[in-house]
């Protein structure tokens, strides 16, 4: 009997939550009679979604150890150290290596899987800030600093890590000389409110958010990576020739890039081409991607990324960018575009809005794609990096 445990230390919501409930899912089903299960939470929300399976212990951060934490990482004192001494000054290390587990899933991207002194699996999403310093977001305010740390640690302490794709894993390799037997690919999939959707709740969905009959679909923080200048701009040229054009767009108001994206929606004469949705309930997710024309999704960041695999399940068309992993994600489900190139974009938009059968074929293309990789093989392969790192 193994014993497996799972760090659940995503808040929440927001697309950490979601890989994290993906990781979740799939570790419920290993069959009970090979694994012993702990889970490791620190939102209560968290016991529920275990479904009273396995031991749970909650992870509770006092003054003390952040008080700890900080000033250890500050002075720049070794992890080695750290990892050495840990279990007698911080309860929550002590929990996790009392549990004595084979090994411990680390999903979230956090300090555990370095800093607690216990075997870890740990899972590393992107290296953007390396392959796209320019942006803000993964480089400015100690961001870039804080990656670099984090990523290395990681690499160093853990006994496996995660990917995304073969792209992911190059990138790891080359980034901090990580062996590549370290190095497992786990691709992603679509997260669970989009395979369990409830067909019902649809029904008033069009007029609760006064959609319009035909939209290109993009749900995304407007951080300036995410490209929605490009899109935008895409549009305002398309709507010269297509004034019937419509975008929803989802995504919080209140942080990032959204003012600048605001203000050129306005002053390309867009208003009411433009439905700014603002944050929707994952319950409304799945109506939203069933009732677009297409996905559009022209960002700048990689390897993968999990909107496209959405799309596929539920039946909708997509055009991504063409960078990292995304070709080898999508194969021939979906069209490319450079993100750079407005005028690329844009004729993948006229495209797509005005061929039926480009958009039946990628759609069934779509659908056959999510049918191969999907939770049923997303839980075998992590059933196999499991054994593999078990023994």
């Amino acid at each position: 009997m193994k014993k497996i445990g799972v760090l659940l230390t995503a808040r929440p919501g927001g697309g950490s939550y979601q890989y994290t409930q993906s990781i979740l899912d799939a570790v419920l089903g290993l069959p009970r009679n090979q694994y012993s299960l702990v889970f490791a939470y620190l939102d209560p929300l968290w016991l529920a979604a275990t479904g009273g399976v396995g031991r749970a212990i909650h992870l509770r951060t006092t003054l003390w150890s952040r008080f700890l934490n900080r000033v250890w990482h500050e002075a720049g004192l070794p992890i080695a150290a750290w990892r050495r001494t840990a279990a007698h000054l911080d309860g929550r290390m002590r929990a996790l290596a009392a549990e004595k587990c084979d090994l411990w899933i680390c999903p979230d991207q956090d300090s555990y899987a370095f800093r607690a002194n216990v075997r870890t699996v740990a899972t590393v999403h992107d290296l953007m800030h390396r392959y796209e310093p320019s942006f803000a977001e993964v480089s400015d305010g100690g961001e870039y600093a804080a990656r670099e740390f984090h990523f290395r640690e990681t690499c160093r302490w853990s006994q496996g890590v995660l990917v995304d794709s073969s792209v992911g894993r190059q990138q790891l390799v080359d980034a901090y000389g990580v062996s590549p037997d370290k190095v497992f690919v786990l691709p992603y999939i679509a997260p669970r409110y989009i395979y369990n959707h409830d067909l019902a709740a649809e029904g008033d969905l069009k007029k609760r958010h006064s959609l319009p009959d035909k939209y290109f679909f993009y749900p995304a923080q407007f951080y300036a990576h995410k490209n929605h200048v490009a899109l935008i701009g895409a549009l305002a040229r398309m709507s010269i020739a297509h004034p019937d054009v419509r975008l929803v767009l989802v995504g919080s108001l209140q942080r990032n890039n959204y003012a600048r994206v605001r203000e050129l929606i306005d002053t390309n004469g867009l208003a009411d081409r433009v439905v700014v949705l603002g944050y929707v309930p994952q319950a409304d997710m799945a109506g939203l991607y069933r009732g677009a024309r297409a996905l559009v999704m022209p960002t700048f960041f990689g390897p993968t990324n999990i909107p496209q695999l959405e799309a596929f399940a539920l039946g909708c068309p997509v055009a991504t960018s063409r960078i990292y992993g995304i070709p080898e994600q999508v194969g021939d489900a979906a069209l490319l575009f450079d993100p750079a190139s407005v005028g690329e974009i844009h004729d993948c938009l006229v495209r797509l809005w005005t061929d039926d059968a480009l958009c039946a074929d990628l759609a069934a293309k779509g659908r056959a794609r999510s049918r191969v990789w999907g939770p049923p093989q997303f839980r075998d392969r992590l059933r196999e990096i499991i054994d593999a790192l078990t023994g």
